[in-house]
């Protein structure tokens, strides 16, 4: 490598850098302002003027998708129950739904800002949808089922989730956390079970339910 390539190098990482930092700051913005979020309350939490921080994202678009993938990443990490899931059929649910919502009642605004944010590579709704999607395909494969059923209950059951944990974050009214832990869970349940029954399959939602692969 020449020392033309190592500066080259250098100064892309410092780049890298730089850019993560303001994106740090404008999610410790967005924490304290709302979704709602300025540039200029970005720059300033950053410690810059709104101009220097132009100098590392192409236009306000490219810091948003940089602040939705950052805030993407986040919200998947905190998902681990949801790739890995185990247990019986109810625990599977109650303790993805518990971590979701713990998540997002530490996040509102972080939360509301990624609601607004333009599907794309930081479609975290899609992508849940997705891997629910195969899990479901997966089972009904798995117990000698068409698994054409899994895209639409997978799709549909994130969606209701989506909108009712909005609304609830919206409008807590008089549903506590666990109660609507549970009102969810108890749901979403209720719609797998009749989804398996419409093709002949029953499940003991106590019983502990082994990954697909292992069936």
């Amino acid at each position: 490598m020449t020392k033309a390539d190592g500066r080259a190098t250098r100064w892309a990482g410092q780049q890298e850098r730089r850019r993560a930092e303001f994106v740090d700051a404008a999610l410790a913005a967005i924490a304290e302002h709302g979704p709602d979020v300025s540039t200029e309350q970005i720059a300033e939490r950053a410690g810059v003027a709104r101009t220097r921080l132009y100098k590392h994202f192409a236009d306000a678009a490219d810091l948003q998708r940089a602040i939705a993938q950052r805030a993407a990443e986040l919200v998947t990490a905190e998902l681990e129950p949801l790739w890995h899931p185990s247990g019986s059929p109810n625990e599977m649910i109650s303790t993805v739904i518990a971590t979701h919502l713990r998540w997002l009642t530490e996040h509102v605004h972080l939360h509301h800002y990624l609601a607004r944010a333009a599907p794309g590579p930081t479609d975290v709704r899609g992508t849940i949808a997705r891997h629910l999607s195969g899990l479901f395909a997966g089972y009904l494969t798995a117990f000698g089922r068409d698994p054409a059923p899994a895209d639409t209950i997978a799709f549909g059951l994130v969606g209701y989730v989506e909108s009712a944990t909005t609304r609830w974050l919206d409008h807590p009214g008089e549903l506590t956390l666990e109660q609507l832990t549970a009102q969810l869970s108890g749901t979403i349940w209720a719609m797998l079970d009749h989804t398996l029954r419409a093709v002949g399959v029953e499940l003991d939602p106590d019983r502990p339910l082994p990954l697909p692969d292992a069936l």
